[in-house]
């Protein structure tokens, strides 16, 4: 990815907010300079039609090869020449499509579409930063805390943990989110959440990626581990700061700060 003919210029000065792979290619995303798109031979090639280049995005989505920009002024979706709003103009952090239905957290709570219309699904006022969908429960990170909602009690229950939850992962039963203080919080599956902080490390987000809770930071890149009932992060790819990350075949793709598009293979 690094040696490539055809990057832009300056690519390396571009700061990287979220990546994507899939079958065709490498999807990355700009702080102020749009989306690329990365494909096999290492061409680069701005998706620039429809989305303004000042747009923050926050995350990138595949699904069903559908490229999904969440980003502060809503949905938008990539179809094949141009970005177009998908149906959603509020500030948006996290988009999935789970069975027939599209989830998307916003700056005005959870948000769903099983039709050609949005409608609100829960944490109302709230910015809610990302979800997780398990088969008992929904999961949000928003900027108070945690929401869990129970499908068989038909309940929500909220732990308001004086942080704003970034993204959320489970892990050994364990329900984990990093936080705006760049730290991570950490479920005791009673109903009670642990900060914990790794040394001076930032934080920025936690992704879930076959089976492994990978932790990005200003550091590098990390994946967390149990060992001996203690929560450890253990060197991925260090030297400089992660902001996403995805995993195709055998490699993982970073999203970086300062130094472009890097691989690692696993």
């Amino acid at each position: 990815m690094q040696t490539g003919t055809t990057q832009p210029w300056n690519w390396l000065l571009f700061p990287f907010s979220a990546v994507t792979a899939g079958p065709y290619g490498v999807f990355a995303a700009t702080v102020g300079h749009g989306v690329y798109s990365i494909d096999v031979e290492s061409e680069w090639d701005k998706l620039g039609a429809g989305l303004p280049d000042t747009t923050g995005i926050h995350r990138l989505q595949l699904h069903q090869e559908l490229l999904h920009a969440c980003t502060n002024s809503g949905l938008y979706e990539w179809n094949g020449e141009s970005w177009e709003q998908d149906g959603l103009t509020l500030p948006c952090y996290q988009y999935r499509r789970l069975g027939g239905a599209c989830y998307a957290s916003t700056s005005d709570g959870l948000w769903i579409r099983t039709g050609a219309k949005w409608g609100q699904l829960s944490c109302e006022g709230k910015h809610a930063y990302d979800f997780i969908s398990l088969p008992q429960y929904v999961i949000v990170g928003h900027d108070t805390g945690i929401s869990l909602y129970d499908r068989f009690m038909d309940e929500w229950v909220n732990f308001e943990l004086q942080r704003r939850i970034t993204s959320l992962a489970v892990y050994r039963g364990h329900l984990i989110g990093a936080t705006d203080q760049g730290e991570l919080v950490v479920g005791d599956k009673k109903g009670r959440f642990d900060r914990i902080q790794f040394g001076k490390k930032i934080i920025y987000s936690i992704v879930a990626k076959r089976g492994g809770i990978y932790v990005c930071t200003d550091q590098g890149l990390f994946k967390l581990v149990y060992i001996a009932d203690r929560l450890v992060l253990l060197s991925v790819k260090l030297g400089f700061p992660v902001t996403d990350i995805d995993i195709m075949d055998d490699h993982i793709y970073m999203a970086t700060m300062f130094n472009g598009i890097q691989t690692v293979s696993l």
